[in-house]
């Protein structure tokens, strides 16, 4: 008979962050532990894709958060079909193993549409009028009036933008612990980001986070406490590690100063025009995928991009297939950001010809992350009056953009994406069972099923 576990995402829980969290201190003070070694890049969907996939990116084709697709000369960040994520998934392992096992997702990445039993992930209702309306996606999809109803309206504003805080995390532990109980499905997945966010608009050594970690060790702890009671074993993981930064990197603004990089004017904005590009960059975190046109040199390219401060690796060719990377959605050439700065998406060299939605959370329209949507811009007086303004000529059927986001970049405090062992992200098992000091992410899904099918 399968064990049934609960596989929890403690989104950039290190040791350094454990000191403030008593509770999950306490628990972890019995079962195994180990160090995670995340993929290159070590970001959320990369990473996430490695743990149940049990593959490195240049076999599942996770490459980063998003890639260009190069026939629709599109660059699209943060799809969510799970059709995308390639090779066998964890589920498809156990249900071939034992046809009985169940699984319900709630909230890791690429959630829709995989072949489980039970999921929740976050799909927001996007209006003609312009408005974003928090949603969720669910299957059965009974199961989404059925979490609102019980848990109230999925807190999209706050689990992502300028008012992200605990109210996300806690809706999804909330979510997990209904499902666990409706459904008892064998494996449950459960993923917790609140860390994430605080960590990148505050950085690591900011006095406020000791209290952010005390919210999420109330919250884990918990719902860890909860499926114990129920029986559960639990596997906490992580998927990286996030270090203080003091500054970005432009690597489209130095591509267009070379004529590389193409922008098509759209009413006094600039717009990036990929597909006319000879080479632009997707920026994710501290890695940036550079695609590069057929019959432009590589060697230009990469000769322009290696001199650009805040450049520490330029990978190409040979050295992209070393780090786990050849996949055909890679760029062809990946830049790797000095410890202590990240990368940007930006192109404009005047502010007020950035694009308009630059300024708004608009997390599939930038071809890039931008950790500046967690902030208001500093430069608006009254952000409070501003917010309630424009929302209120939403209500009276006018469109407006909530452009309340700021262009600077020196804002952001932490980043992350490098695989650097000092930040390794921490496992933690319920079981005694024998662990190395340090575990490749690949090993997770292997992890996984051992724990479920273990005698």
């Amino acid at each position: 008979m399968a064990n049934r576990t609960a596989v929890i995402d403690l989104v950039a829980l290190t040791d350094t962050q454990l000191q403030h969290m008593p509770r999950l201190t306490s628990l972890l003070t019995s079962g195994s532990r180990c160090r995670l070694q995340p993929p290159l890049p070590a970001v959320t969907c990369t990473s996430q894709s490695t743990m149940l996939t049990g593959s490195p990116p240049a076999s599942h084709g996770i490459v980063g958060n998003g890639w260009y697709n190069r026939t629709t000369a599109e660059a699209r960040l943060w799809q969510q079909s799970n059709h995308l994520v390639q090779g066998e998934k964890i589920w498809d392992r156990l249900k071939r193993m034992d046809p009985d096992i169940t699984i319900a997702n709630c909230f890791w990445w690429y959630a829709m549409y995989a072949d489980v039993d039970a999921t929740v992930t976050p799909r927001p209702m996007y209006l003609a009028d312009g408005q974003k309306i928090p949603d969720i996606w669910t299957s059965p999809p009974t199961l989404r009036d059925e979490l609102q109803m019980r848990l109230g309206q999925f807190p999209l504003f706050r689990f992502w933008g300028p008012a992200a805080d605990i109210s996300g995390s806690r809706w999804i532990a909330d979510a997990a612990r209904h499902v666990d109980i409706t459904s008892d499905p064998t494996l449950l997945l459960v993923y917790l980001p609140h860390l994430d966010y605080g960590l990148q608009k505050l950085g690591p050594t900011h006095a406020d986070m000791p209290r952010e970690c005390r919210l999420l060790d109330e919250v884990a702890a918990n719902l860890i406490e909860d499926l114990q009671g129920r029986g559960r074993q639990i596997l906490i993981v992580n998927e990286y590690g996030i270090a203080p930064v003091t500054g970005d990197v432009s690597p489209n603004r130095e591509l267009r100063s070379h004529g590389f990089l193409q922008v098509r004017n759209e009413k006094g904005r600039e717009m990036l025009d990929a597909g006319a590009s000879r080479a632009f960059a997707i920026a994710d975190h501290q890695i940036a995928h550079v695609y590069v046109a057929k019959n432009t040199p590589l060697s230009e390219v990469c000769d322009c991009l290696a001199q650009l401060d805040g450049v520490d690796q330029v990978l190409v060719g040979k050295s992209i297939e070393e780090a786990g990377l050849d996949h055909e959605r890679c760029g062809d050439i990946v830049l790797i950001a000095t410890q202590g700065r990240w990368f940007s998406h930006d192109w404009w060299n005047d502010p007020d010809q950035a694009p308009d939605w630059q300024r708004t959370v608009e997390i599939h329209r930038k071809p890039g992350y931008d950790p500046r949507e967690l902030f208001i811009d500093p430069a608006i007086r009254f952000p409070k009056f501003a917010i309630a303004w424009r929302l209120l000529k939403r209500r009276l059927g006018l469109r407006t953009l909530l452009d309340v986001i700021p262009l600077d970049a020196s804002l952001v405090r932490g980043s992350h994406g490098r695989v650097d062992p000092e930040l390794d992200p921490i496992l933690w098992c319920s079981e005694d069972i024998p662990m190395p000091d340090r575990l490749p992410m690949t090993s997770v899904a292997d992890l996984i099923e051992q724990l479920v099918l273990s005698e």
